[in-house]
């Protein structure tokens, strides 16, 4: 008699694939260091308000605002991506536009965090 396998039966025999907790933790990472940086970001902007661009420029060419706004940028691309990673992974059904949006996400999260990391950079460096 043939064995006709369940969906149960081939879903346990393929296993895990061993990368669903590391981004679980990642993306739990990132979510903690922007709680913890968007209060200071919020201080600063607020503080900035009505203020001219010299003073704006002062202050982000300060190194610790400077750090810790890269910092937040990365933190920002980098939960923005692996969000957007499981919403593409999760409700995309077609392989190759799936594929396709995955590239695009990686590019454009990578892009916006190079481009956030040198206007920063050359804002703290050439004060």
């Amino acid at each position: 008699m043939p064995e006709y396998p369940t969906p149960l039966k081939r879903a346990r025999a393929l296993g895990s694939a061993k990368s669903g907790t590391g981004h679980f933790w990642w993306q739990r990472v990132t979510a903690v260091v922007l709680a913890l940086l968007v209060p200071w970001l919020v201080g600063i902007l607020v503080s900035l308000v009505g203020a001219d661009l010299g003073h704006v420029h002062d202050v982000f060419s300060r190194p610790y605002n400077a750090i810790l706004m890269a910092l937040f940028v990365v933190a920002l691309f980098w939960h923005a991506k692996l969000g957007l990673q499981v919403v593409i992974e999760d409700y995309i059904h077609n392989r190759a536009v799936e594929l396709t949006l995955l590239v695009l996400n990686i590019l454009l999260c990578s892009l916006g965090a190079l481009a956030s990391l040198y206007a920063i950079f050359r804002i703290a460096l050439l004060a």
